[in-house]
């Protein structure tokens, strides 16, 4: 008889991709003190070339603000990402923000979920886009990649993030 060890057991870590094409940004040099200074999480920033977000992970969308400036994606490794496109952007109330996901799908690393008017955002906002771990309490550690890289879309992995 063939026992598979670890058969049930969850993968130790999650590999978190890109949800813009643009330039990476340390998490503490975003211009917002809330999630600089990781009081809803620690994670990347990105500074969007286009108007696209894909999903950075295989997961569950299990949040998505109303004014779609913002969604939250569970792995089914438990991990939950928040993905928040610009600055204060919730003061748009929706507009320039056009969703393709609704709460309860499931998507792939690539797949759209919001598509928004860059040069609208741009106009009152910063366009810097936090991407963070909301539910640290299961993370080990987060390996994040080098900042003020390029990245791409659903191809560039900007973090590792290890489960406990």
């Amino acid at each position: 008889m063939v026992v598979m060890f670890g058969l049930f057991k969850r993968k130790k870590y999650v590999d978190v991709y890109s949800p813009m094409d643009g330039i990476l940004v340390k998490i503490e040099e975003v211009p917002d003190p809330v999630f600089a200074q990781k009081m809803v999480g620690d994670g990347i920033a990105v500074e969007p070339a286009k108007g696209l977000v894909v999903s950075p992970v295989d997961g569950t969308v299990i949040q998505l603000f109303p004014t779609k400036h913002a969604l939250g994606i569970r792995t089914k490794e438990g991990l939950e990402i928040l993905i928040h496109i610009g600055m204060d952007t919730v003061e748009m109330k929706g507009d320039g923000f056009e969703s393709f996901v609704s709460e309860g799908d499931r998507v792939k690393i690539g797949d759209k979920l919001i598509t928004f008017d860059i040069e609208k955002v741009k106009e009152k906002h910063p366009l810097t886009s936090p991407v963070i771990i909301t539910n640290g309490d299961i993370v080990d550690k987060i390996e994040k990649v080098e900042d003020s890289k390029e990245v791409k879309a659903g191809e560039s992995r900007v973090m590792r993030v290890y489960l406990k």
